[in-house]
C-alpha cells in the first residue's frame, strides 16, 4: 500500500495514510490545535527564524517585525509546550532567555519553510488570481 492511496471525497486530492487513520478532521481531535500553532502567521515566522539559530526575545521580536509582545509570548509559549521550542532562561539580571528548535521542531520547521517558499515563488501568480478575482466581481 502506498504512501497515498485514496482521494478526499469530492477533491481529487490524494489523502496520506495518516490522514485516513487520523481524527484531523474532528473538531475534537488536538491535532488540529498544533496545527494552529505551527501554521499561525508567527508561528510559521518563529520555526522559519529558528531554523538559523538561536535567538534571545528581542532579537526574535525585531527579526519578525509586526509582532506584538505579547503575541510573540503567546506564540513561543505554545510551541514550546508542543515540544518545538526549547525555552533557556539564564538567572541573570536583566532575564536572559534563549529559544532554539528541538529536533522535533526541527523537523516541523522544514515543512513550514517548504510552504513559505513556495509561496514566495508563487506569490505573483496568487496576486494576478486575486486581481483577477477583485476585477470580476
Amino acid at each position: 500500500m502506498g504512501r497515498y492511496h485514496a482521494k478526499a471525497p469530492g477533491s481529487g486530492v490524494a489523502l496520506s495514510e495518516q490522514m485516513q487513520r487520523g481524527q484531523v478532521f474532528s473538531e475534537r481531535c488536538p491535532s488540529r490545535q498544533v496545527l494552529n500553532h505551527v501554521t499561525s502567521r508567527w508561528g510559521v515566522l518563529v520555526l522559519i527564524a529558528l531554523l538559523e539559530g538561536t535567538y534571545r526575545f528581542s532579537e526574535l521580536r525585531r527579526k519578525i517585525k509586526g509582532v506584538s509582545e505579547r503575541m510573540l509570548a503567546q506564540t513561543l509559549q505554545s510551541l514550546e509546550a508542543d515540544g518545538f521550542l526549547l525555552r533557556k532562561a539564564y538567572p541573570v539580571v536583566p532575564p536572559h532567555v534563549e529559544y532554539s528548535l528541538t529536533p522535533l521542531g526541527e523537523e516541523v520547521a522544514d515543512k513550514v519553510q517548504v510552504l513559505a517558499d513556495w509561496v514566495e515563488e508563487n506569490l505573483s501568480r496568487v496576486l494576478q488570481a486575486q486581481t483577477e478575482r477583485e476585477m470580476s466581481v
